[in-house]
């Protein structure tokens, strides 16, 4: 019999893929592979390496007029991976995650470890959010240094997370925040509509919330947004995180303040996460934190807690969050030999894992 931990996970029936540019991934892999070797190594891994394409290309796919010169001169022809990845493999879906899992396959690097914090900032949840988004989850991350690049893949793996185990943020919703521009405590509410002004992250005019919403359903340049008004908008109430200034944060799972906004100059993230499923909310956060924690200072892999205080004890009396939490499955050799049709020891199965 061996034991090995697993971080809490849940699968979903659609298959993700993820694109990520050649040249970077073999930056971090330190390795540059022919196409049919890391085709192999895909394999290895469990995953599988779907298309080799280009950002020029997929245009050329999808367009129904042959393409300008100028047109074409915009797209790169810089060479992407499209891969598939398991339904319940969220730590995958991002560059980051995806070369620390291969290059801990792979034993060039030992898995990362963690290391949890206790902060001094709160957030209160209000009794009414109980009518439409429960829970709330949230944690820091200092020192970050953000390039265009990992900006960009902090950013994907929100949309990524939204589609997949979000469920289009039905589930839960993510809110990235600049933490120097807002100041604790924080607070999670519920109020009416029009009780809610703020300047959304894709204006520069503030808005009352149900005038924002029938926005974003009308018009044309928040197509993207669309989606999610159903998620809310026949509410009698909106969830609504402000800080301690009544300055709006988010508006889950519609959009965040303009205030907050993350930019490559900020250094100090808060992350929250609001959910109807507190299990996925956890899974969520942890995501997040565990994929871009590598970029904390001084110390990498630092996460720093936030307290989360509830005045009705009706959901829960409150958490420090994130739990980011380990479980310990016990599997016998024999038992996980018959399944695949493999004859390994214990040890040679420990080092697998």
């Amino acid at each position: 019999v061996f034991s090995f931990h697993l971080c809490q996970c849940t699968s979903t029936s659609t298959m993700p893929t993820l694109a990520v540019k050649r040249d970077a991934l073999f930056q971090t892999l330190s390795k540059t592979y022919t196409d049919e070797e890391f085709d192999e190594l895909c394999f290895e891994f469990g995953i599988e390496l779907d298309d080799i394409t280009s950002e020029l290309e997929e245009a050329e796919k999808v367009s129904t007029t042959t393409l300008t010169k100028s047109e074409k001169a915009k797209l790169s022809t810089d060479v992407i991976y499209k891969i598939d990845l398991p339904a319940n493999r969220y730590d995958l879906l991002c560059l980051e995650g995806l070369s620390r899992a291969l290059l801990i396959f792979l034993k060039m690097i030992p898995s990362p470890t963690y290391k949890l914090v206790e902060g001094t900032q709160t957030i209160t949840v209000k009794p009414s959010t109980e009518q439409i988004r429960p829970f709330v989850c949230g944690a820091i991350l200092r020192g970050m240094v953000f390039t265009p690049e990992i900006y960009t893949s902090f950013m994907e793996l929100q949309d990524q997370l939204h589609r997949n185990v979000c469920r289009q943020r039905t589930l839960v919703a993510i809110g990235t925040h600049d933490l120097d521009t807002v100041e604790g405590p924080f607070t999670y509410d519920a109020r009416a509509p029009n009780d809610i002004s703020f300047v959304p992250l894709t204006h520069e005019t503030e808005f009352k919330a149900g005038e924002l919403l029938e926005l974003y359903a009308t018009d044309p340049e928040c197509k993207h947004l669309k989606p999610y008004v159903p998620i809310i908008q026949s509410s009698p109430v909106y969830p609504v995180i402000e800080d301690a200034q009544n300055r709006v944060l988010s508006l889950p799972p519609i959009i965040n303040g303009n205030h907050s906004k993350i930019s490559l100059n900020t250094k100090n993230v808060l992350i929250e996460c609001t959910g109807t499923d507190l299990t996925k909310v956890n899974i969520v956060l942890d995501t997040m934190l565990t994929m871009f924690g590598q970029y904390t200072s001084p110390v990498p892999y630092t996460v720093e807690r936030l307290q989360v205080n509830y005045e009705s004890t009706n959901i829960s009396k409150g958490y420090s969050s994130p739990e980011m939490q380990l479980r310990e499955m016990t599997a016998g050799v024999e038992f996980c030999n018959s399944l695949i049709g493999i004859n390994l020891t214990g040890g040679e199965m420990v080092e697998l894992c």
